[in-house]
């Protein structure tokens, strides 16, 4: 959950690096948040006339900025410019792939690597 609240601290930060680990567990989270809305009001009967969960498209509203800050953080680690990140099978690649050893133009190594 550490993770999770790591992004939530860098709401906006596009600037840096994010390791895979920190980009995953923020996706995972935010997946199982918006489920449990949508059973939460599923179950209490909540906007009852809608097909989909408004308390999910809302927390998914909520945390569009940091999702995107994290994407393009984590595209830096892999030394891909945030742009990248509107790719959708290439930005899953570089989501997937170990980051930069070392210092990239980006930034430090958020694993605190060297080159050496």
């Amino acid at each position: 959950m550490s993770w999770y609240f790591r992004v939530l601290k860098k709401y906006a930060v596009f600037q840096g690096r994010a390791q895979r680990k920190e980009y995953w567990m923020f996706a995972l989270f935010s997946l199982i948040i918006a489920f449990v809305l949508g059973l939460f009001e599923g179950a209490l009967g909540i906007f009852p006339d809608t097909e989909e969960s408004v308390l999910a498209n809302i927390y998914t509203v909520a945390v569009l900025i940091p999702t995107l800050a994290v994407g393009v953080r984590r595209m830096h680690d892999t030394d891909h410019s945030g742009w990248w990140i509107i790719v959708p099978f290439v930005n899953f690649y570089f989501g997937c792939i170990d980051g930069t050893s070392g210092d990239n133009r980006f930034g430090p190594d958020p694993k605190g690597r060297s080159t050496q």
